[in-house]
């Protein structure tokens, strides 16, 4: 935990200093890029992290990639939001977790222009800068607040608009933040009462989900199985049981 908190923040204290410019690298479609500063991040996170485990295996957004040889990987996002980043909007944040073989062990997410600072460890809880945090638990559909993304995939957007035409009359209402691992985070400590996303990246829910989960939320996939790329569902007991059949 020492060590992923001493890099999210050296990353979130790089990523303050916005650029005047950026250069893109587009990846799997126009509205899918990275910046300069997503690749500067990550490098920082890597070396830090290498230099203090150089047997840990290395997962990450932009395509650092390293075998563990010590049985822990580390999951990184260097700039969850980069949209959000780009245009000045905040909620964008770095996002760094550890895993066994057994899945997350630790995990942080540092959002520096909201002046968040998320924890979980495995069986230990989670925190909100330092603070003991709980998801909300019972929620009614009617009276929830939740969250979504939406997909790169332009023709995936059209069924995703479907199911929000479906969800909208049931619920309180819906926000649209820009940055995965922040909405995790806000349900794992009741600022949101659900979130939900297609097509994320194991990068995008590891340290949110498992803050999330040591919060008291259920993360899950489609049917209710383990998160995986088709869908994640994050939200306390109650209301995750009742937003599983609508979306």
């Amino acid at each position: 935990m020492k060590i992923a908190e001493s890099v999210a923040r050296a990353a979130g204290k790089h990523l303050m200093n916005r650029p005047a410019s950026f250069t893109f690298t587009e990846k799997s479609s126009a509205v899918d890029f990275a910046t300069q500063m997503d690749q500067q991040a990550e490098d920082l996170i890597v070396k830090q992290l290498l230099a203090t485990r150089p047997d840990d295996g290395i997962i990450a957004e932009e395509g650092s990639a390293k075998e563990s040889k010590s049985g822990i990987t580390w999951v990184i996002d260097p700039l969850d939001g980069t949209v959000n980043y780009l245009y000045g909007l905040p909620g964008w944040n770095v996002s760094v977790a550890a895993k066994d073989k057994d899945g997350a062990v630790v995990g942080v997410v540092y959002a520096p222009s909201i002046d968040g600072f998320w924890t979980g460890v495995r069986g230990g809880g989670a925190t909100y800068n330092g603070i003991k945090i709980k998801c909300n638990d019972p929620v009614e559909l009617q009276k929830a607040l939740l969250a979504t993304g939406f997909a790169y995939d332009l023709n995936l957007r059209i069924s995703q608009g479907e199911t929000m035409a479906k969800l909208l009359p049931k619920i309180r209402d819906l926000r649209r933040n820009g940055a995965a691992a922040v909405d995790l985070c806000y349900v794992a400590m009741g600022v949101l009462d659900g979130y939900f996303e297609s097509s994320l990246k194991e990068w995008d829910h590891a340290a949110g989900g498992l803050i999330a989960t040591e919060a008291g939320a259920v993360v899950s996939g489609r049917g209710g199985g383990a998160p995986n790329t088709d869908l994640v569902v994050c939200a306390g007991p109650a209301l995750h049981a009742q937003l599983l059949p609508l979306i």
